[in-house]
């Protein structure tokens, strides 16, 4: 019997019942065979080895796509667990998932791993890969699982909390509970290396055993191994974590994981874009409100959130009644657009939030400021009737195109992310989103990618990515267009013909969240900030004692002007003076001496030793004001 297949490109193949998406992979091409992971399966992530038996959509997963490196990576961290209990039988493990850079396995164990466990670790790693044992998946029904596991109470405790029939992987004789899918062997992982030790907590609770963490990275060749050591030489270098804290902008402590203190110089930079992002508000008609953190768990049910991001929340108690401090804005501000009748007048309504919100990151996730439990974000969402969407979509992007281009001088790209396989709503209202999105960008005449089972859990959305100045991919702005929470909080406005009309929401953040945004800035310009940017713009250095009265009067002149400068009057030389400016990153290097006071001038050198002899101060100061108000990325004179 004979199966139709409809490929990505809407070309349809047939195949017998019973083939798998590995066979086709390679019927297809024999490149597409040797690089395929993974299959999407009507929508479905599968293993490639699954039989098809019924007509099908399918997609063949690879490296290069977001879920085939994520399969790719955890299947790397059942490796490690392979090699780890056969080195240390007594080990426990636990869970290993893909992260946002590698993998990590937690394992409870006696022994103390120590950096030359890991280069054995690594060999044993190597000698699996070698076998190239094929992975198979096991159904399991509750009481196999726990027949399977029952020497292992971390993985029966997982047993208890999936209340259903479950399913585990083996490769050779190594078997993990997993939900899968996996790469089809282990000889696909060719490079790979574990990178650190660290302690974890088990689910990230103090409360619980603390455990032994191996973190890893790892990929199908061995040159993209090198060319990561590379970038990652460089990437700690510009670590903005290293430069944060030398530069004393922010620190992070153990009583609050994952939410950084911004330190004064660091509330400086974090306030800058919030005041240049308030400003665009206000040309752009913005109104910005100020809203709880804490609400009832019913409004989360109404939204959805309890049932969709529950486990990404915090929740607590108070008075018997359960609560959740809000990981996003957008219900919130449905309750103020509900708050009294709204008219299609008023409408695009745009609302902008500051506030803080909380998400309850795993512990093995956080790291710095770019993954955080405490983040706010430059949050809006905007409510339309159906007739304004393309035009307001157009504005955001301009919006976003402005900041990116304008301000920052990124380069970046485009993904339309489309419906996920848990989604609220109907398919009507979801298909009517998406096409609305997709017309807005073809009429826009810009390029985009798209990214089937994508999008947020309440509607379709465009992300735009940024590549910083190591190449590196960062998935800033987001847009997304909702028609379900103003169903479900039944929002709506007056029409022209006086009667009721259901308003269409749009959620948009365009830096996304603060944090993460510098965090991404100290390492694109490798801690050397734009000059309307940095938290102390100028330091004057004097040559020597006799002329810190004429430098003091400098500094009070560019105070005046909202500039922010520091003295530097030390009995040092002045080349340690400089060295020591230019370790903080300061933009400009201000020297006076004795042929500066006397010509009512200084002498300026640029972070990137450009220098600039006898500039008269008021010159000086017309070209620092300029340079900050037009928020050029470089100094110019």
């Amino acid at each position: 019997m004979k199966i139709k297949i409809t490929l990505p490109d809407g070309s349809i193949r047939q195949y017998d019942k019973g083939t798998t998406a590995g066979e086709i992979a390679s019927d297809i091409g024999r490149k597409l065979g040797e690089d395929a992971l993974i299959a999407k399966i009507n929508g479905r992530l599968r293993d490639l080895f699954i039989p098809i038996d019924e007509d099908s959509t399918l997609q063949i997963i690879t490296f290069k796509d977001k879920e085939g490196l994520e399969v790719f990576r955890h299947s790397t961290s059942h490796l490690l667990a392979h090699a780890v209990v056969e080195l240390f039988p007594d080990a426990k493990p636990t869970i290993g998932p893909a992260v946002e850079e590698g993998f990590y396995y937690d394992f409870d164990i006696n022994h103390h791993f120590a950096p030359e466990d890991l280069i054995k670790i690594e060999q044993r790693m190597h000698e699996i890969v070698k076998n190239d044992f094929k992975v198979q998946r096991i159904e399991l029904s509750l009481a196999e699982a726990k027949r399977l596991f029952k020497d292992n109470k971390y993985k029966l405790e997982l047993i208890d909390e999936i209340k259903e029939p479950t399913s585990a992987y083996k490769q050779g004789a190594f078997i993990d509970l997993c939900k899968g899918p996996h790469i089809p062997n282990t000889g696909k992982i060719k490079a790979f290396k574990l990178t650190k030790i660290a302690a974890a907590y088990w689910k990230g609770s103090t409360k619980n055993v603390q455990l032994q963490r191996i973190y890893g990275i790892s990929f199908p060749e061995k040159n993209q191994l090198e060319q990561y050591v590379k970038l990652r030489e460089e990437a700690d270098k510009r670590d903005h974590r290293k430069i944060g804290k030398e530069l004393e902008w922010f620190s992070f402590f153990e009583e609050s994981p994952g939410a950084p203190f911004f330190l004064p110089k660091g509330a400086v930079i974090y306030n800058q874009l919030i005041d240049f992002i308030r400003k665009e508000y206000h040309k752009r008609g913005y109104h910005e409100v100020i809203t709880p953190l804490m609400y009832d768990k019913s409004l989360w049910i109404t939204s959805g959130h309890w049932e969709h991001f529950k486990d990404s929340m915090f929740t607590l108690k108070s008075e018997e009644k359960d609560f959740g401090l809000k990981p996003m804005n957008c219900p919130s501000h449905v309750l103020i657009y509900r708050s009294r009748a709204r008219s299609y007048k008023e409408l695009p309504l745009r609302i902008a939030d500051f506030a803080p919100l909380h998400r309850n990151e795993l512990s093995g996730t956080l790291t710095g400021l770019t993954r955080v439990r405490k983040m706010s974000q430059d949050d809006s969402h905007i409510f339309v009737t159906p007739e304004q969407i393309e035009d307001e979509i157009f504005r955001v992007l301009d919006f976003t195109d402005f900041i990116y281009k304008n301000i920052f001088d990124f380069d970046y790209r485009i993904e339309l992310s489309t419906r996920p396989d848990k989604f609220m709503g109907d398919l009507g209202s979801w298909d009517k989103a998406e096409d609305s999105l997709k017309k807005a960008l073809d009429k826009k005449s810009v390029k985009y990618e798209i990214k089937n089972g994508e999008g947020a859990f309440y509607g379709p959305k465009i992300d735009l990515h940024i590549k910083d100045a190591l190449g590196r991919d960062w998935q800033l702005a987001t847009i997304q267009l909702d028609f379900q929470l103003p169903e479900r909080f039944d929002a709506t406005y007056i029409g022209a013909d006086n009667s009721k009309h259901r308003v269409v929401m749009i959620h948009r953040a365009l830096l996304g969240s603060i944090e993460r945004f510098i965090g991404i800035l100290i390492e694109h310009y490798a801690g050397k900030l734009p000059l309307w940017l940095c938290p102390v713009q100028i330091r004057i250095l004097t040559v020597a004692d006799r002329f810190e009265k004429y430098a003091t009067q400098v500094k009070q002149e560019l105070e005046k002007n909202s500039i922010r400068v520091e003295l530097d009057s030390r009995t040092e030389s002045v080349s340690y003076k400089v060295r020591d400016a230019q370790a903080q990153k300061i933009p400009l290097i201000v020297t006076v001496g004795e042929k500066e006071e006397k010509n009512d001038a200084v002498a300026i050198r640029t972070l990137d030793n450009k220098v600039y002899f006898d500039v008269k101060i008021e010159e000086f100061l017309k070209n620092v004001s300029k340079n900050i108000e037009a928020k050029k990325v470089k100094f110019e004179m």
